[in-house]
């Protein structure tokens, strides 16, 4: 049998090496991502039958069957596509026009994008407070509207107002973050792309439509699914603000997730309803890597 020898060695040392430093942060993710989300996974077949402290019972696709016939999940999951649909669009539009006009190059144009960021590093918790302040009877909103309606808007009491009332947070704090995503692709475009549009008679809002747009679409992507991912998991806006009423009405498919597991102490039927949600989210961050995936071959491409 041949000896390794020294040269041997250093080539094994030198393919460990990464799988090594890898290691540490492998060990955590198990403990802490991937043992929980098997254990999860596992938990969706079975259920409890005496408490918590007993071994769960084998009960197969049952939780999926009451899952199915669960009318308060598929409103949940109704509020939630609402929510999609309500706020994506906004957050994929809103924040490129803030990003072109925070784009040029005036006086004081950095304290404008500061303005316009500061709610991203705000903490949810204060935000939703403050903003719950601003919805109540006798808040802010309703002080100033109160000369076209007198008796106030219920805005977090009301089953038609409450979730698109907890939306317009969302998109109130989600603008400088996308906005951002934005400024950076704006920066990379050349101006003398814009100075030879503007050569052939392409100015002004023009400009944006025939070169900002095409350019900008993986950030546009990108940010759709990245805001969609953030919609679908939105949860303390909605534990904050109104505690998923009234009734149901603003009750998303996390924070009745949340309800089943630490409320209802329905564990399994919790770990259900969140195979449901990893599925969902698995599909939209799929698309993202593949959004990802052309960004950079879009970006190379121009590079060259």
């Amino acid at each position: 049998m041949n000896r390794l020898t020294s040269k041997d060695w250093m080539i094994i040392t030198q393919r460990l090496t990464p799988y090594l430093f890898l290691l540490p942060a492998m060990v955590i993710l198990g403990l802490t991502v991937f043992w929980p989300a098997l254990q999860a996974f596992y938990l969706s077949f079975t259920r409890y039958e005496y408490d918590l402290t007993q071994m769960p019972q084998w009960v197969g696709l049952a939780n999926f069957n009451k899952l199915w016939k669960d009318p308060v999940f598929w409103k949940t999951l109704g509020n939630t596509l609402l929510y999609l649909v309500g706020v994506v669009p906004i957050l994929v539009i809103a924040p490129l026009v803030l990003a072109i006009l925070v784009n040029q190059k005036l006086r004081g144009m950095n304290w404008f994008r500061a303005a316009y960021y500061t709610p991203v590093v705000i903490s949810m918790v204060v935000a939703g407070i403050a903003w719950r302040w601003l919805y109540a009877e006798t808040g802010l909103l309703n002080q100033l509207l109160k000369g076209i309606f007198p008796g106030g808007i219920p805005w977090l009491t009301s089953p038609q107002l409450a979730l698109y009332s907890v939306m317009a947070v969302t998109v109130w704090k989600g603008l400088g973050y996308y906005m951002v995503i934005y400024l950076a692709g704006l920066q990379s475009i050349p101006s003398d792309i814009y100075e030879a549009a503007a050569i052939d008679g392409s100015d002004g809002i023009g400009k944006h439509w025939d070169i900002t747009i095409p350019l900008m679409q993986p950030y546009l992507g990108l940010v759709a699914v990245i805001s969609a991912i953030s919609a679908t998991k939105v949860f303390e806006e909605i534990y904050i603000m109104t505690q998923g009423g009234p009734g149901n009405s603003s009750k998303t498919i996390v924070y009745y997730l949340y309800e089943q597991a630490f409320t209802n102490l329905e564990i399994n039927y919790a770990c259900t309803i969140g195979l449901v949600l990893f599925l969902i989210i698995l599909g939209l961050s799929v698309l993202r890597l593949s959004i990802d995936r052309s960004t950079g071959e879009t970006l190379q491409s121009s590079r060259l």
